[in-house]
């Protein structure tokens, strides 16, 4: 068992700042945020994200707007899958941040995006509240009857990959909550409902000294693919191409990889 904890630093953050917003001339191809797409953001960046991506967005955000005065980026946060159907019904995304390449499948295909680009990766994690009070002791334990388990519901990407986990451990684990994201699954286990909860290893690290986390072995764990594209009907289609830009950047790549993102 280990116990996970996120804290940034000045440094770090400074960093991530001025590899933002350096004025070297990118490489021909480069994402960087300082070619000519950049240099045109303004206004609002509409970002429709998935839940896992709050902490990690968040701040890529705050470094962005801070790169470029006068654009602000406003995120919507929630399942994948959710996200998927609001931008098919004509939601008014600029950017589509996926934990999963079906939902952005679905966008494709709708027309709603021309391509996609994959830009992490992550794993599953058990999360329990501080102190363990249920004694779990690893992944076999999660198909005691006895105890409480909370997963995502089986048709969001956190849900998916879960129910790949437990296929790959050949366990049999009947949740008492099926949430709608991951993010409402942590907040589950923070408030001691549940014993336990299976969420990616990203949140965690994010949730800092309010839950602890516990390995799954790699032989039976299971990963999700995150991918990002600018919307084909996107309000502000240069800010979009920015953002984009930034999030696949060597400055939005250290950030993600901080956070505990794998690399894509």
């Amino acid at each position: 068992m280990r116990r996970t904890a996120l804290t940034l630093t000045a440094v770090v953050i400074a960093g991530l700042l001025l590899a933002g917003c350096t004025s070297s001339t990118p490489a021909k191809g480069s994402s960087s945020t300082t070619g000519s797409s950049s240099r045109l953001a303004s206004g609002t960046i509409n970002v429709f994200a998935a839940a896992s991506l709050k902490e990690a967005f968040s701040k890529l955000g705050q470094q962005f707007e801070a790169a470029h005065p006068g654009v602000k980026v406003v995120f919507n946060f929630g399942a994948s899958s959710g996200l998927a159907t609001q931008i098919t019904k004509g939601a008014p995304a600029d950017v589509y941040a996926s934990a999963s390449t079906t939902n952005m499948d679905q966008v494709v295909t709708a027309g709603q995006a021309a391509s996609a680009k994959s830009f992490a990766g992550n794993v599953m994690e058990i999360a329990v509240p501080p102190g363990n009070p249920a004694g779990v002791q690893g992944l076999s334990d999660l198909a005691k009857p006895d105890l409480k388990v909370a997963v995502c519901q089986a048709t969001v990407p956190c849900g998916v990959t879960a129910t790949k986990v437990f296929t790959n451990a050949k366990l049999t684990v009947t949740p008492v909550s099926q949430e709608i994201d991951v993010k409402a699954v942590l907040t589950k286990v923070t408030l001691g409902e549940v014993d336990a909860g299976l969420v990616y290893v990203t949140d965690v690290r994010a949730a800092g000294e309010k839950v602890w986390g516990i390995e799954i072995p790699v032989k039976v764990n299971a990963s999700t693919e995150y991918r990002i594209a600018t919307m084909t009907k996107a309000p502000n289609k240069a800010g979009a191409r920015a953002f984009t830009s930034f999030v696949l950047s060597a400055a939005g790549q250290s950030a993600l990889t901080f956070a505990g993102f794998a690399k894509p």
